[in-house]
């Protein structure tokens, strides 16, 4: 009896670790996100501008992506979580005393490489991880992880809007957010799934993912649900607040509105995956995100709070989905997470300088009916999410 037990709680355990390290990786990104608008007029840049910064983001994850998963395969995921909450939370310092401290547009930008070098490797790690645990509890809860996440973009929202209604300087304000990421991941560390259970037990090479079909599939539609996701968080604050003329910190109230109803959608996503099936969920979810991004654009304000928590609901299963269908073979699961992250990030790669190109020209909050664009390819693609072998 004694034997069942132990690993049982060493599960709950190493799901708990996991729910927290998301949540911290959600926390460092929100801070920075909720503050943009600030960030921007302290820098005096425009749309296209802002666009390219925000690009650096995404510059370093996709830069270290491709990598992550043999770095996880060779380390363990709790070293590389860790160290990519040491690089984030260096990165997220910079930024914030490099534009609201100096109004120096490179270093901000460097600042911001770090940030998404940290994040991005951390993702893919905390992902395994994750994948693990649900096998070993044989049942879906990898949306209840990325909805710690969310609940973890939430407060990070609420403090940053918190931050700015309070006056407090924007680099002082992420540089002690930056001290909670550098140490919350290392506090918990220990009780993360061990190295040998998370890594890929698969003699083949990583780069073999890359030519699977089903894979390269799963990998688009994350694109496309990405792209729906990180426009609110890149976009969301801003549009409000250049398209309605709010107050910055009712843009990053918003913000928190999209986020927290992401979050009650990964919550309920978990039973309504396990009795409906994968993709019935998905382009249900999918249609609601438009419908939400159409109300943001054309529902004025306050109507557009309605609709940032429509879109919140359909863009909160897209990429946990993405990352459960990847690793449902456990033994080539790291590599194929790294690809379908390496594809899903590209969003984040191409989204920001894209929204900022429309915005500059036809204003940020009609340049976000992009998204409603792009969810075409994403539905397409929902069959191959599909777990192997079911017809669901």
């Amino acid at each position: 009896m004694v034997v069942r037990v132990r690993p049982e709680r060493a599960v709950l355990r190493s799901r708990n670790a996991v729910a927290v390290v998301f949540a911290l990786n959600g926390f460092a990104a929100a801070n920075w996100m909720a503050r943009i608008p600030e960030a921007r007029d302290s820098l005096q840049i425009n749309p296209a501008q802002l666009g390219t910064l925000l690009l650096a983001i995404s510059i370093g994850a996709i830069s270290a992506l491709p990598l992550a998963g043999s770095l996880v395969h060779r380390f363990g995921g709790r070293v590389v979580i860790t160290g990519g909450g040491a690089a984030a939370a260096f990165g997220l310092a910079l930024a914030g005393f490099a534009s609201a401290g100096l109004g120096s547009y490179w270093p901000t930008a460097l600042g911001l490489l770090a940030l998404g070098l940290g994040s991005g490797v951390w993702d893919v790690a905390m992902n395994i991880e994750a994948a693990a645990v649900e096998r070993d509890l044989g049942r879906t809860i990898m949306p209840r992880f990325h909805a710690g996440f969310s609940f973890g973009t939430v407060l990070g929202a609420g403090t940053g809007a918190a931050a700015a209604a309070g006056g407090l300087p924007l680099q002082l304000h992420l540089a002690a957010v930056a001290v909670v990421i550098a140490t919350g991941p290392a506090l918990v560390s220990s009780a993360l799934p061990p190295a040998q259970d998370a890594e890929e037990k698969s003699s083949g090479r990583a780069w073999r993912a890359w030519a699977e079909p089903r894979t390269l599939l799963v990998g688009l539609m994350v694109l496309a649900m990405a792209l729906t996701e990180g426009t609110a968080n890149d976009w969301l604050t801003v549009a409000l607040v250049d398209g309605y003329e709010l107050p910055h910190w009712l843009g990053a109230v918003g913000f928190a509105v999209f986020l927290s109803a992401m979050t009650a959608g990964r919550i309920a996503g978990t039973h309504l995956l396990d009795r409906f099936g994968r993709a019935k969920v998905l382009w249900t979810t999918m249609g609601t995100a438009g419908c939400g991004v159409l109300l943001v654009v054309f529902g004025g304000w306050p109507l557009a709070l309605l609709g940032a928590a429509i879109w919140g609901i359909g863009a909160s299963l897209g990429f946990p989905v993405g990352m459960s269908a990847a690793a449902d073979d456990a033994e080539r699961a790291a590599a194929r997470v790294s690809v379908v992250s390496t594809i899903g990030y590209t969003a984040f790669l191409a989204g920001p300088p894209l929204l900022g190109y429309l915005g500059n020209h036809v204003g940020t909050l009609h340049a976000l009916l992009a998204v409603v664009v792009l969810l075409v390819p994403s539905a397409l693609a929902v069959p191959a999410a599909r777990p192997v072998g079911t017809r669901e």
